[in-house]
């Protein structure tokens, strides 16, 4: 659990790497206080929903194997149906990171649990990704919500799972132009 830790402090400090990334994907810290915050991410892309889609539940093709449990996201497993689980294979376990609550192909995916080191506290989140046709391709949306109760309370580890979710924002956009989430620009 110390690495996860250890990964969202050393993600605050990139927070400025990630905010230069994201002039291409808008965030917002929407409201933080001391029990709960919410996120806002947004970025339009030139494929279609669907496409973006089957992109978005394959988090192991996009998502940074910096951020999981194992050190691979090729370890993740999801299954995109309500029930469904956002796990992680382990060496000699698991881990769930979210359950699948709502599942839209095309439209929207809400997910709801806590991810990394909200496990081991009384914080509960909710991801919304919302995919919406545009006339050349698909504007995308993630809206997540994190609350509960955690020792010192939440408003400054918003800026930790801010950077986080931000970077793998970035990291889907660029998948989904390129086929590779560390393409370069």
């Amino acid at each position: 659990m110390s690495r996860v830790w250890s990964i969202l402090a050393g993600a605050a400090l990139a927070a400025g790497l990630v905010a230069a990334q994201l002039l291409s994907a808008h965030a917002d810290v929407v409201d933080a206080t001391t029990n709960g915050f919410q996120l806002k991410y947004s970025f339009h892309v030139g494929v279609s929903p669907d496409k973006a889609y089957a992109a978005l539940i394959e988090p192991n093709h996009w998502w940074s194997s910096d951020h999981t449990y194992s050190g691979s996201a090729e370890n993740f497993t999801f299954d995109a149906r309500a029930g469904g689980c956002w796990c992680e294979k382990l060496a000699n376990g698991s881990v769930q990171h979210m359950t699948v609550v709502l599942a839209e192909p095309g439209k929207m995916l809400r997910l709801r649990g806590g991810l990394g080191p909200f496990q081991g506290t009384a914080v509960d989140g909710a991801m919304t990704w919302t995919l919406k046709s545009a006339q050349d391709g698909t504007d995308v949306t993630l809206d997540a919500s994190f609350g509960g109760y955690m020792k010192g309370g939440l408003t400054d580890v918003s800026k930790g799972v801010d950077t986080v979710l931000g970077e793998q924002t970035v990291r889907l956009k660029t998948y989904l132009e390129t086929g590779s989430p560390d393409a370069k620009r």
